[in-house]
């Protein structure tokens, strides 16, 4: 895809979080003018507190914000919301376009984090600006979260489910390099995963190895993340629903090599 050249002026939301700390600094060592977005700089992406102001002259705007909760609701109650606002307020500003960070295999489970997310693509799909959409794998930086939740009595009873896990670095900079593109065509989708497949329970093992931590791992369905082993998104992460498809951007580190950065640590 052809890129733009020229400087741009970028309102990175979320600009303090996982991937958009990483994102602020890549535009910045690129030449373009950034506008970080958070709760901390006084706007809120839901409320609309501080937008309009702060996405005065921007070109283009990145949208990394995360909901406070996994709830579907909730979470869809907050990415609507952004959504909307960030359209609504990206036109009064003149801005050309919107880049959002989503997630892999959305569009194949029925529930949860995943349907929240994909009502936030088609709402920012059926705004004004056109929208480019970036599917990334899980964080390496989550997998800690993700499977500490899982830990009862010295036991990480981890789902079934097989994922191609990405560091946050390579998914800022997947996204940087979308907002450079010359020209967005709404709906576009590229996909960013790592460099190989994992299995949850490997990679969790992994971790534990890492920090010399003697917890025991078994892999079942039936989870503390997943209660029900017929749960239909149960079986889509068990058979790969959340393995990128062909054609994706696949780059490292490994999820084991990742372990051994001073970022893991």
């Amino acid at each position: 895809m052809q890129t733009e050249n020229r400087s741009q002026r970028i309102a990175v939301t979320g600009a303090t979080g996982r991937v958009g700390s990483h994102l602020v600094e890549i535009l910045e060592q690129r030449g373009h003018d950034v506008v970080p977005i958070a709760r901390s700089t006084g706007v809120d992406v839901v409320s609309g507190e501080g937008l309009d102001e702060a996405l005065l002259g921007v070109d283009t705007i990145i949208d990394t914000a995360t909901g406070p909760s996994p709830d579907e609701e909730e979470a869809t109650a907050f990415f609507t919301a952004s959504a909307r606002n960030l359209q609504r307020a990206g036109v009064a500003a003149g801005a050309k376009r919107i880049v959002v960070v989503s997630i892999i295999g959305i569009d194949k489970f029925r529930g949860g984090y995943n349907a929240a997310k994909l009502a936030q693509e088609r709402t920012l799909l059926d705004g004004p600006l056109p929208a480019r959409i970036v599917r990334a794998a899980q964080f390496h930086e989550f997998i800690g979260q993700l499977v500490g939740w899982t830990i009862q009595d010295g036991v990480a009873n981890v789902p079934e489910a097989r994922m191609q896990p990405v560091a946050a670095r390579v998914v800022a900079e997947t996204l940087a390099d979308a907002a450079e593109e010359r020209e967005i065509e709404n709906g576009t989708i590229t996909e960013v995963a790592g460099p190989r497949e994992e299995r949850l329970a490997d990679a969790a093992a992994a971790l534990f190895a890492s920090r010399d931590e003697s917890i025991e791992v078994r892999e079942a369905r039936k989870s503390v993340l997943v209660p029900r082993a017929d749960d239909p998104d149960a079986v889509a992460y068990a058979e790969g629903a959340a393995l990128p498809n062909p054609g994706a951007k696949l780059a490292g580190p490994s999820f084991e090599e990742w372990l051994t950065t001073p970022e893991a640590a």
